[in-house]
């Protein structure tokens, strides 16, 4: 174990994923939400083949065990990509990456739905906490639906991401699921290979021919969005969960400050103190997790016979 390394790799992880989503965002005027997720998935597979290849795992670790498994996760996490992409195109690049922490929040929830976690009142408290937040950074939205154009706009926009962080969530569930029985890297690898798939059947509802500044910008997005994958596993391999999920937060950082210096985005207090409140909520959920994990370590050592 090495935090230290740990933590440098989520922090990678988190420049280059909101990196690439800025890149998404300042293609969003002019090519559609389903090429976007094309470009992304496609190009983020010969980076985690060649890193699964790089590991020496490419007879062993893509093997599947749980084919409708892969597909389901797939089909929410692409589901949960569109409405993320469509969301910026409509909502400056920080409240997107506010209101997409909702995802951790609600993934406290589903597990206690769906997989029987037991899930007590510290946590569920710090989920509605977590949930004023949400509702205070979208509300200023939500208020203006059946105005003007562009207010209305936006506040589609507000739930777009909202669902697409509820997929985002049960996306989480199934490869909670799916790490029993699957290794990471044909996780990684058959999510990017159905989210490309899937994206195809968008092609009849008007996919573009991109100007070639998009296409690059698409195609590192691509590239960037398979690397972030990779750092963001090897993160995990260096330091627990709970050391590097907080770090997660830091996307809020460069999203004002590309929002700003990039999109000309300027953020409201509003929704400062919403994401202030969700991001508090987010690193109270980790620390109850931390402290139970550390329970159960104890409870094993002392179950664990002494020889």
């Amino acid at each position: 174990m090495s935090p230290i390394k740990g933590i440098a790799l989520k922090l990678c992880s988190v420049v280059l994923f909101i990196t690439m989503v800025s890149m998404i965002k300042a293609t969003a005027d002019h090519v559609p939400v389903g090429e976007a997720v094309f470009f992304r998935s496609f190009f983020a597979i010969p980076v985690i083949l060649g890193w699964v290849i790089a590991r020496g795992q490419l007879r062993t670790g893509l093997k599947v065990k749980s084919k409708l498994g892969h597909f389901w996760r797939g089909f929410v996490g692409s589901l949960a990509m569109g409405m993320s992409f469509a969301g910026l195109g409509l909502l400056p690049l920080p409240e997107v990456t506010a209101l997409g922490y909702a995802a951790p929040l609600l993934t406290v929830v589903f597990a206690a739905m769906f997989l029987d976690e037991k899930v007590g009142v510290f946590r569920i408290s710090a989920v509605m906490l977590g949930l004023v937040g949400v509702l205070i950074v979208v509300s200023p939205r939500l208020s203006l639906l059946g105005s003007e154009t562009m207010e209305t706009t936006q506040a589609v926009g507000a739930v777009l991401v909202l669902m697409g962080a509820v997929c985002a969530a049960l996306a989480q569930i199934y490869i909670r699921k799916l790490v029993r029985v699957e290794q990471t890297a044909a996780i990684v690898f058959y999510f990017s290979i159905t989210s490309a798939a899937l994206s195809l059947l968008t092609i009849p509802f008007g996919w573009v021919m991109p100007t070639p500044g998009e296409v690059a910008l698409l195609v590192l997005a691509g590239l960037l969005g398979g690397a972030g994958q990779i750092f963001l596993t090897s993160a995990y391999r260096f330091a627990d969960a709970s050391v590097v999920a907080p770090f997660d937060y830091a996307s809020m950082i460069f999203a004002l400050v590309i929002g700003y210096f990039i999109f000309n985005e300027v953020p409201t207090g509003t929704m400062l103190i919403g994401a202030a409140i969700v991001i508090l909520a987010g690193c109270i959920i980790i620390w109850r997790e931390r402290q139970l994990g550390l329970k159960r370590g104890q409870a094993r050592a002392v179950k664990t016979p002494q020889g």
